[in-house]
């Protein structure tokens, strides 16, 4: 889908996009009591008096979710706050027990960073970051398929959540595609988040609007809800633009709210008119004391900062000689980056790429595994390309080994033992089979040899059909070109 596939029909238009991303951290507890966090599936089963909103207990921070915090500040170039607050955020939800959600409000831990993307056209923007603040999940409500009934669980109460909110510096829906590959990308490489979109661990919140080129107010906004995946939410943005500036052509008004993306019908319906801010009822917490994070703080976290992904982009382009296309796959899969690491440093081999892109990638999607349900592991790929450039077994047979191990784990060296694939790679065994293709075939010979160049396909056809695909084909075709002069 082209950046300006529904702009291209408006060229009076422009679109500002803002996103508000809520990343779910992977620490041990929950923000503000012990429980363990993590996914059960037994209802109410990982819950407590704090994190269930019993009367008069109290919070306590989990020094972990701060450093989290502060990793996803450094890793975006965003000033991280010596002193910020919590406040309570005020709003009635079932699955919400205390009916407020602590978060921060006017001062959050972390402001003004900003993270650079890939244009179309090769080229670099960068994308503001307003704030990055931490706050507790809400539990979740569950509805009966039977009746009308609803059940509340409150095992994700109290999860530690970023929420990091951009300016509207996104111009269209390739852009936020982009915006938000990259971030995920930056949460998985800091271990700080799964960046498992349908688990809801990395959920995205656009904020639309259009206004006329040359204008210098922002049109009214609106926010597209609950939508886990890139394809949908680029699907949701192109429909809704396309919905905002009809509107306004037809002389209409754009008004503020909440809407979703319906995937049959593909197209936005409202979920609610939007409050504004002040409906919240925002005050600081008085049961959190001010947060005071120091220099040195952040400097000793500051070492715990892993390579980044556009840092793998680079150093993949210099030191493994990838091309641009073959390193933006990489490094936009953490699992597939390491596997490819992991394979080269076993076997430097260039053509491990080849074999990622090619077979990796392409028995994943067939067969709808990841990375960690692959049985070829990068030790056994090494092994195979390692026998394909000693010459034990020639490509076609490599491919089946690939295949064998993928099915059911074997080892290499075992599959080609027990199937026979070792190439035949004796000159004197492959020269008797060359000389009598080549007496059997008096006409295409004669062919081959008054210009028809294409016929030397045929005769490596035919000396791999006769060695059972196990002829060497390099030997094969210096001794065809021997004896066809």
């Amino acid at each position: 889908m082209s950046n300006l596939s529904i702009l291209q029909k408006y060229p009076d238009y422009e679109v500002n996009i803002g996103m508000e991303v809520h990343v779910q951290l992977t620490t041990k507890r929950k923000i503000f009591c012990t429980c363990a966090n993590e996914i059960t599936k037994e209802p109410n089963s990982n819950i407590c008096q704090i994190c269930s909103g019993h009367p008069g207990v109290l919070p306590t921070l989990n020094k972990k979710v701060v450093e989290y915090a502060i990793l996803a500040g450094l890793a975006t170039n965003c000033k991280i706050a010596p002193i910020s607050t919590f406040a309570r955020k005020h709003y009635f939800y079932p699955d919400l027990p205390k009916n407020y959600q602590i978060t921060q409000n006017t001062e959050p831990i972390c402001i003004e960073g900003n993270i650079d993307i890939t244009l179309e056209d090769g080229s670099k923007k960068s994308i503001r970051l307003i704030r990055i603040h931490m706050e507790e999940d809400a539990g979740k409500n569950i509805h009966s398929t039977y009746g009308n009934e609803s059940f509340v669980d409150l095992n994700r109460a109290g999860t530690p959540l970023l929420e990091i909110v951009s300016y509207p510096d996104i111009s269209s829906a390739y852009e936020t595609k982009e915006y938000l590959k990259t971030l995920r990308s930056i949460v998985q490489y800091l271990n700080i988040c799964t960046g498992n979109m349908e688990e809801g661990a990395f959920r995205a919140d656009t904020n639309i609007s259009v206004r006329k080129k040359g204008s210098a107010k922002l049109g009214t906004k609106c926010e597209l809800k609950n939508i886990n995946s890139f394809k949908f939410i680029s699907d949701a943005i192109e429909y809704e633009i396309e919905r905002q500036i009809t509107l306004l052509e037809n002389g209409e008004k754009v008004r503020q709210e909440t809407r979703l993306w319906d995937e049959k019908n593909r197209k936005t319906i409202l979920m609610r008119s939007k409050e504004e801010a002040a409906d919240y009822r925002y005050f600081q917490d008085p049961d959190l004391p001010l947060l005071q994070i120091s220099q040195n703080w952040i400097n000793e976290i500051k070492k715990q900062l892993p390579e980044l992904p556009h840092q793998k982009f680079e150093r993949f382009i210099k030191e493994k000689g990838l091309t641009e296309y073959e390193a933006d796959i990489l490094i936009n899969d953490i699992e597939l980056s390491n596997y490819y690491e992991k394979t080269s440093k076993l076997n430097p081999s260039k053509q491990i790429i080849n074999w990622i892109l090619r077979d990796v990638l392409g028995y994943l999607k067939e067969n709808k595994l990841t990375i960690s349900d692959f049985k070829v592991t990068p030790e056994k790929l090494a092994k195979i390309i390692e026998l394909v450039e000693k010459g034990v077994i020639n490509n076609i047979a490599a491919k089946e080994v690939f295949e064998e191990i993928a099915k059911n784990g074997k080892e290499p060296s075992e599959i080609i033992k027990e199937k026979g694939l070792e190439q035949i790679g004796s000159a004197a065994e492959l020269e008797a089979i060359i000389k009598q293709i080549i007496n059997e075939n008096p006409g295409q010979v004669e062919q081959y040899r008054s210009g028809k160049d294409k016929l030397f396909g045929f005769f490596v056809g035919e000396a791999m059909k006769r060695t059972k695909g196990k002829g060497n084909p390099n030997i094969i075709q210096e001794l065809l070109k021997k004896y066809l002069k």
